[in-house]
């Protein structure tokens, strides 16, 4: 799960996504990054937090970590936040970046739509709500389509 700056919608998608793994019992790996590297280091937004908190997840023991070239070798599936994240992540991928490993995040429930979720920084509380319901119905989809798969495969990294 990647964004800009792995406070805000990542560490959300991450946070939701190992819990429906964790309820479906699957096997897989999930982390979280950002491409612009300003927030190295640092825990979630406060509302990222509360709201995920809000929803019986917590995610405060995550820490921003910057997208690197590498991770296309490491994960099966890189979902980006938005478009201009998937562009971030091609210029730090160059040789290593593998659009068959890429996706938005938000095509997993309406496919081929290439939207944004949007990213709730600069506004107030409730547009991390807003985020983290539509992160959600996206991770749901994911496990749904690719729990079948787990059946043939020994771990999937997400």
């Amino acid at each position: 799960m990647v964004c800009l700056g792995n406070i805000c919608r990542s560490p959300l998608a991450e946070g939701i996504l190992r819990e429906k793994i964790k309820k479906n019992g699957l096997d897989w790996t999930v982390d979280s990054a950002g491409t612009n590297g300003f927030h190295t280091g640092e825990a979630p937004h406060r509302f990222s937090q509360k709201i995920a908190s809000q929803h019986g997840i917590d995610i405060s023991h995550q820490r921003a970590r910057n997208f690197i070239a590498s991770d296309f070798e490491q994960y099966d599936k890189i979902y980006a936040m938005a478009s201009d994240v998937l562009h971030e992540m091609k210029q730090i991928g160059k040789n290593k970046f593998d659009a068959s490993k890429t996706a938005l995040l938000l095509n997993e429930i309406k496919p081929g739509c290439n939207l944004d979720v949007t990213d709730p920084w600069y506004g107030p509380e409730a547009g991390y709500q807003e985020v983290f319901e539509i992160i959600e119905k996206a991770c749901e989809a994911i496990v749904i389509k690719y729990a079948t798969h787990q059946k043939q495969l020994s771990t999937v990294h997400l």
